[in-house]
């Protein structure tokens, strides 16, 4: 018997049929997680988890949770960014709170990453709110 050679067509999902059934296979997370990649290479923006310590970036994504958690006796209000790829901490020193900061916010933040506990994190970003109509 001999192997029959496999053509890279036949590995690759092709044709707007069978990109609907792999959409209607995907858990709700893995959509979410494909969509959100697209919007950070769209926007021109670097992905999380390709952001290394000391690096300045700008970064897009979804707030996943917000939470207000004294550091060091000074308040700080902090979120989890997530851009499909990697969690991202955003930390703002000394804020208890920040209009338009909540979960399931999309926001695009920049400055520099740095490494706490094996987590990358964002202290004091500048940083845009999305549209809530583009969420």
């Amino acid at each position: 018997m001999s192997a029959v050679p496999r053509s890279d067509k036949a590995e690759k999902p092709a044709g707007r049929f069978r990109r609907m059934l792999d959409r209607l296979s995907s858990s709700p997370q893995d959509l979410e997680s494909e969509e959100l990649q697209e919007d950070a290479q769209a926007s021109g923006c670097t992905r999380i988890a390709e952001c290394h310590d000391r690096q300045i970036v700008r970064v897009t994504g979804t707030l996943r949770t917000v939470t207000l958690r004294p550091r060091a006796g000074v308040p700080a209000l902090e979120a989890e960014l997530f851009d499909g790829t990697a969690p991202l901490d955003v930390v703002w020193l000394g804020r208890r709170s920040i209009v338009g900061i909540e979960p399931g916010r999309r926001l695009i933040a920049s400055g520099r990453i740095s490494m706490s506990h094996g987590r990358r994190v964002l202290f004091n970003p500048k940083y845009e709110l999305r549209p809530l109509g583009q969420e």
